[in-house]
């Protein structure tokens, strides 16, 4: 018989709703299945996720899994209406979640119980911190931050929401009982970027391991672009939400700086959100407006048709604890360049990508334009990045290799 382990993943959908949460649901869902190819789940899910995973549960099965779907009484919707609100939200449902373990616990005796979503390390799971089985948290993000002197791409608004944002990691983390536990219990910390590792106590630092939060499938690798001197525009695509963290501001700078001597480049941003009005009024500043393209959101299948077309994926994200997008351009061939923070700073190398400094705005403009002009003068050099960037892909990045570790892992701690 397989081992039972009980895994909470507040997010774990196929369909990657992008109404809710899209990046956790999407990561909860492929590292679940991971999962389930070596032991019997039962997995403790917000309703929200219901509809998407019975639609896959129709069409394929999963005998290894068991999923137990809970929410809070409707009254507390109201606090999905910030930021904020879905934290404490998230917060709530764990003690929920939590007693749910206790009665499935009872019955099924698990071996282990896996905390995979929300991957945050200062917001507790109390079913790490009491469930008394032994503990697997991760991965876990947020310890990354917007650089001070990106601080001015803010409005004063999101400047305060920033300052929140660090007055919540440091209570959660130094204050919260659960917080505390999780930290002392768990026998293995999985952290997908240095920064989140920089803030797990010290003492506890011999329990951490890096491990990305994102991955690919097989058949989303491709090799070397075939596209490559088909498009007549150099194209450089960028992509995710319309948010000021995402960095797409500097992207605008930097590709006019960049444009004024390459006449046939192209810049591509797929994406919704909140500040797609000021990023349109910004290119009509600088009086780009024929050279820079808003494409809605795409189905993942359009969205990496884009990337195959592209030269250069450009992602120059402020706090990215991930950064899904790298990885999946990099599977599709392309020579990245972003940020060395977060996600995509443990995710890019010299050898596929440009990884620029955040020392401050008018730097990093600059250095995104002068790569930007190397890589369109040297076609060589971006088609040997891009096989460099699918290979990468391919050695470490695929979801059956994510699981080996994850297998391995588990046999460190269960034994």
């Amino acid at each position: 018989m397989k081992i039972k382990v009980l895994v909470s993943a507040y997010a774990c959908n196929p369909l990657s709703s992008s109404k809710f949460h899209p990046g956790e649901d999407i990561t909860g869902w492929r590292l679940m299945l991971q999962l389930s190819r070596f032991f019997d789940l039962h997995v403790i899910a917000d309703t929200y996720n219901k509809e998407g995973v019975d639609s896959f549960l129709a069409r394929e099965k999963l005998d290894s899994v068991k999923f137990h779907f809970i929410a809070l009484p409707s009254g507390f919707k109201w606090l999905y209406r910030s930021a904020f609100g879905k934290r404490v939200y998230y917060y709530l449902w764990q003690i929920s979640a939590w007693r749910l373990a206790v009665k499935l616990h009872r019955q099924f005796n698990f071996t282990a119980a896996h905390h995979l979503t929300f991957g945050n390390y200062w917001i507790p799971s109390f079913i790490g911190a009491f469930l008394p089985v032994p503990f697997i948290w991760g991965p876990l993000g947020g310890g990354q931050r917007v650089p001070v002197s990106f601080l001015r791409e803010y409005t004063l608004e999101e400047r305060l929401r920033e300052n929140c944002r660090q007055i919540a990691q440091w209570f959660g983390k130094n204050v919260l009982i659960p917080s505390r536990r999780c930290f002392k219990k768990a026998r293995i910390i999985l952290v997908c970027n240095e920064e989140t590792r920089l803030k797990i106590p010290r003492k506890y630092l011999d329990k951490v391991y890096l491990f990305p939060v994102n991955g690919v499938a097989e058949d989303e690798i491709t090799g070397q672009n075939s596209l490559e001197g088909q498009n007549r525009e150099f194209l450089i695509l960028s992509a995710g939400r319309l948010d000021t963290l995402k960095g797409f501001s500097i992207a605008i700078r930097a590709f006019s700086l960049f444009a004024k001597d390459s006449i046939d480049a192209i810049l591509e941003i797929v994406g919704e959100g909140p500040e797609e009005g000021r990023l349109k009024e910004l290119v009509r500043l600088l009086k780009i407006e024929d050279r820079v393209r808003f494409i809605p959101w795409l189905k993942r299948e359009d969205l990496f048709s884009r990337m195959r077309s592209c030269q250069v994926f450009l992602f120059p994200s402020f706090r990215d604890g991930g950064g899904a997008v790298v990885v999946e351009a990099m599977a599709n061939a392309k020579p990245i360049i972003g940020l060395n923070i977060g996600g995509p700073g443990f995710h890019i190398q010299p050898a596929w990508g440009v990884k620029i400094e955040p020392y401050d705005p008018e730097y990093v403009i600059k250095e995104i334009a002068v790569a930007l002009k190397i890589l369109y003068n040297d076609t060589a050099l971006r088609l040997k990045m891009g096989e460099a960037a699918s290979r990468r892909a391919k050695e470490y990045y695929l979801w059956p290799k994510l699981g080996d570790r994850l297998g391995e892992i588990y046999q460190a701690v269960l034994k």
